[in-house]
């Protein structure tokens, strides 16, 4: 009897596998390597697409793109501007543990509980010496607690955008 059940199970789990992979965003050749000699055009069409500015209210899945570049919609103007270094160095806030905001809310800031009031400011990352102009947006809770930082930002300052990175806070001045 186990001999009938335990082929009928198999079939029956892995019969939705296929809508899994399409819903994950991943094609055929990526989850059966028998599929991966059938062309297609998907990727082609991912890699040819523009990584141009998106409009802020779009969502990635409507523009067809999910790649940083797709969903960073700051001007090459306004990321020269944010890493030029400041002409003088505004009050240390100190240092905090920052993540990846909302990736499709525009521009470049920092929510943290380092402020209380919405006001300029700039993050180095002491890993790689590099800094950004950012606005720096009151978030609740306790000093010590982690912050959110926009993905041009991150960006910017040469942080991953999958881990925690430390930054340094400051005033801009």
């Amino acid at each position: 009897m186990t001999r009938i059940i335990l082929p009928l199970f198999i079939v029956a789990a892995t019969a939705g596998c296929s809508t899994l992979t399409e819903s994950l965003g991943m094609d055929a050749s990526q989850s059966e390597p028998a599929a991966a000699s059938a062309p297609t055009e998907a990727p082609a069409e991912a890699a040819t697409a523009p990584a141009a500015a998106t409009p802020p209210a779009a969502s990635p899945i409507a523009t067809g793109g999910s790649s940083a570049e797709a969903l960073d919609t700051t001007t090459a103007a306004e990321r020269e501007a944010a890493s030029r270094a400041p002409a003088s160095t505004g009050a240390a806030l100190g240092t905090t543990v920052v993540s990846l905001g909302s990736a499709t809310e525009p521009g470049l800031w920092l929510k943290t509980p380092l402020v209380d009031a919405e006001q300029p400011g700039r993050v180095t990352n002491p890993a790689t010496g590099k800094s950004a102009a950012v606005t720096l947006i009151p978030l609740e809770g306790p000093a010590t607690a982690g912050s959110r930082m926009s993905l041009p930002a991150l960006r910017l300052i040469g942080a991953s955008l999958t881990d925690l990175t430390t930054v340094e806070v400051s005033t801009e001045g």
